[in-house]
């Protein structure tokens, strides 16, 4: 298994090549070169796995076992799973109306990202200790990535990690979460912009190859592929659970609802789809709604300014798999998504062309939801059911309270609404907050300011170029040299 850049000016790597990188070289993003795909009793068999088995035989046919044998890639995922607090991992929650959420926030941050970087983290790990190299982390964050990143690699001696959250434009718990870990790899940037301007400073130190390269770069955003891989499961784990049967011919369809910011849940699901899973999408968004117009009217282009929602992990303009999606759907054609892609880079406007804005309507519906929406969901979920939706799952029952019953449905819950107060407060719902979220308005915190007028970049670089220094005191050697994705090579 290879993967190549959806741009197609890249060298074919490895999944550790993929693992360590961040964006290709050419700009792209990395994908399997080949799609698996799955026969129906296969499909059978995997419908009686646990969600960490699934895991396990998805990662399966995307890690050959020459990189990572079975066995020890079976102990890195229970590893990466032993710190969730329910005992299945994730959990359907089935409610009235045919309302099912697939609760994909029982991990450490209380987020659905717990689940493909605690993997991620394992992966990163297992390969560094091998090698003994140090890797440099990137991340910006427009709330839960940047937690979840952190907890899977605090302490990591092989590790440093930067954050860039958006000060102020995150909850105080999602903000607390970050900069109320103080161990010396973890680096927080509390940053006076919004999400797409805490990405800018990212990719520019990731096209400047030769610092990504001495400085071993990486990203844990969902621009890496081993998020995605593991996300995958999330679609089968709903199938299984959701299927009324798996006897009948052709398999029952089941409609997923997934709530979407930068899109790897989506794009997860459609390769899911790709590999024979009989699952129909649907994509749902807040106010900034460049998804929803894509799928709709082929319009894939930036609106005037990113709205500030009460689904504020969501509240991003330029969600970057999409790029993963229409090169699945134009049949892995990197040279059109070149041309596509080098357009809106320079625009930020594109109108796709007929026969891709067909297909990408033909696989997702799409739907977008205002924050009073998301308020009437939060607030017919409770009286329904007692049951409390972070804003971001309010956006997917939002959803399916819009239509009929006509398929079996699951909604994507990507957090806890414990992470939310002001939201449920908003909805006149009260907040029930778990002892280990209460304690982090105790402790001490630690990040640096990005000021507006600032070179963020430049500021970023100068850490990182510190904290190698420090590195390579500490091994007493030279800092390993070559491009940022050698270390799969």
């Amino acid at each position: 298994m290879e993967y190549v850049s959806t741009r197609g000016g890249t060298r074919a790597v490895d999944f550790e090549g993929a693992l360590f990188s961040g964006y290709a070289p050419d700009g792209g993003l990395f994908m399997p070169q080949r799609i698996p795909s799955l026969d129906r009793d296969t499909l059978r068999r995997w419908s009686s796995l646990s969600y960490p088995e699934l895991v396990k035989e998805l990662c399966s046919l995307f890690v050959p076992a020459k990189l990572v044998p079975r066995n020890a890639l079976s102990e890195l995922i229970d590893k990466a799973f032993s710190r969730f607090r329910h005992k299945n991992v994730v959990h359907l929650s089935r409610l009235k109306d045919g309302l099912n959420i697939l609760e994909l926030w029982h991990g450490v941050t209380y987020a659905f990202k717990d689940l493909s970087l605690s993997c991620t983290g394992q992966f990163l790990q297992y390969f560094l200790e091998k090698k003994q190299k140090h890797v440099n982390i990137l991340v910006g964050t427009s709330g839960d990535t940047g937690s979840s990143a952190i907890e899977s690699v605090r302490g990591q001696k092989n590790v440093d990690i930067f954050v860039l959250l958006p000060k102020g434009l995150c909850t105080q718990i999602q903000e607390l979460q970050m900069t109320t870990v103080l161990e010396d790899n973890v680096h927080v940037f509390a940053a006076h912009g919004n999400s797409d301007e805490i990405d800018e400073p990212i990719k520019e130190l990731f096209a400047d190859v030769d610092f990504a390269g001495k400085y071993h770069l990486m990203s844990l955003n969902s621009v890496n592929w081993s998020r995605i891989m593991v996300q995958i499961a999330h679609h089968f784990y709903a199938y299984f659970q959701c299927a009324p049967s798996l006897d009948t011919t052709p398999l029952p369809m089941v409609e997923i609802v997934v709530p979407t910011g930068g899109g790897g849940n989506i794009t997860a699901g459609c390769i899911a789809q790709k590999m024979g899973l009989p699952i129909r999408l649907v994509t749902v968004v807040n106010s900034n709604d460049i998804i929803h117009r894509t799928v709709q009217h082929g319009d894939f282009s930036l609106a005037g300014s990113v709205k500030a929602t009460l689904a504020s992990a969501m509240d991003i303009q330029e969600p970057y798999n999409v790029e993963r999606i229409l090169w699945l759907l134009s049949g892995s054609d990197s040279q059109l998504i070149k041309t596509l892609m080098e357009q809106f880079n320079i625009s930020k406007r594109l109108k796709l062309p007929e026969d891709l804005h067909r297909k990408l309507s033909e696989t997702l519906g799409s739907c977008s939801a205002s924050d009073q929406d998301i308020v009437g969901a939060m607030r017919r979920c409770w009286e329904e059911n007692q049951y409390l939706l972070c804003p971001h799952s309010a956006v997917a029952a939002h959803y399916h309270y819009s239509q009929t019953h006509s398929i079996p449905r699951c909604c994507l819950a990507p957090a806890s609404a414990a992470k939310f107060q002001d939201a449920l407060l908003r909805a006149g719902l009260v907040p029930q907050i778990p002892p280990e979220i209460t304690a982090l308005t105790a402790m001490e915190t630690r990040s640096t300011p990005l000021e507006q007028g600032q070179d963020w970049a430049q500021v970023l670089r100068g850490r990182i170029e510190a904290v190698a220094q420090q590195w390579e005191a500490r091994v007493g050697q030279s800092a390993p040299q070559g491009r940022g994705g050698s270390l799969g090579s």
